[in-house]
């Protein structure tokens, strides 16, 4: 399948909104080669802010922007631009509903050789749990600039998680992002997988794999963590005899939590959580590697559903 980086993606489409809209500003922290800000740097220097590596003060000048009309693009790892930000996002940001845009880099395990230091695995869980925050997961470079295009409309907090790393294109140029809109994959009746970011990539290898052996598998990328709707994720939980959820982030509080939490009160399939298993990372050589290391592939997919049909 055709490969592409979701960091130029994303570099590009700012370039782009930025001569359409003059408010659009980004800032980073010390980061912006590896962000690709640089890129936004370079054709509109005036709006540009380097703040260093003071993500605190990022989120505070960011605020400040936004309230004089600006739409503020912050950017950094992901790591820092949610934890070490948290304080400054919660009560400058959400609490007064500000429309500042965070953009995670370098999310999840992507970041491989740097290890656990630089490697976010509980960033979905952090925005998730905030009133008035919109958490975006893009599949894909198209989706990414997409996403990027809505949050310019968007008036309010977003985060949005790009993986450091080249991924498989699924989205088609000419699909337009709803918030709150989970999009299939592939159909299949005995089970589905609610993934997103590289593991709807592994869903999709897994689903080809158990097709041959004559088990129907649906894929349905999960890229809007929050808000996500109810009758979203009931539509394809519909017939199946189990649901697997699969996410490069810890099993506590990221996509597998917010699908259960919707399912509380209604009659449901079984569900199994694939993710990092409430630990933190570690390094590694490549992040194939490392998604090997933490079962985040599509062989542990595959077992997964296989073990959780022979249940039901």
């Amino acid at each position: 399948m055709e490969m592409a980086s979701l960091r130029e993606a994303y570099g590009k489409a700012l370039v782009e909104l930025g001569a359409q809209n003059k408010n659009i500003v980004a800032l980073d922290a010390d980061l912006s080669k590896s962000t690709r800000t640089a890129l936004f740097q370079e054709a509109y220097p005036e709006r540009f802010f380097e703040i260093s590596i003071a993500e605190q003060n990022m989120i505070g000048v960011a605020v400040g922007l936004a309230l004089t009309g600006k739409i503020p693009f912050v950017n950094s790892f992901a790591v820092f631009a949610t934890g070490r930000t948290y304080d400054q996002i919660r009560q400058s940001a959400c609490i007064a509903n500000i429309n500042i845009k965070i953009c995670g880099s370098s999310s999840g395990l992507s970041d491989f050789g740097d290890g656990a230091t630089h490697q976010s695995l509980e960033d979905v869980a952090l925005m998730r749990v905030l009133p008035n925050m919109t958490v975006l997961v893009p599949v894909d470079a198209v989706e990414t600039k997409k996403m990027v295009e809505f949050a310019v409309r968007h008036n309010g907090p977003v985060y949005l998680r790009i993986n450091r790393n080249d991924l498989p294109v699924y989205t088609d140029e000419s699909t337009e992002f709803e918030l709150g809109k989970l999009y299939q994959m592939r159909d299949g009746e005995d089970a589905v997988v609610f993934a997103n970011g590289v593991m709807v990539s592994k869903a999709m290898e897994a689903a080809e794999i158990l097709e041959k052996e004559g088990t129907g598998v649906r894929v349905v990328n999960v890229s809007t963590v929050k808000p996500l709707k109810k009758d979203e994720v009931l539509k394809y939980i519909k017939g199946v005899k189990g649901i697997v959820t699969a996410e490069e982030h810890s099993i506590i509080g990221g996509l597998g939590s917010a699908i259960v939490e919707l399912l509380r009160d209604v009659d449901h399939p079984p569900v199994e959580f694939i993710g990092v298993k409430d630990r933190f990372g570690t390094s590694a050589s490549n992040y194939e590697e490392l998604l090997e290391y933490f079962g985040l592939t599509s062989k542990s997919i595959t077992l997964t559903i296989k073990n959780l049909l022979d249940r039901c």
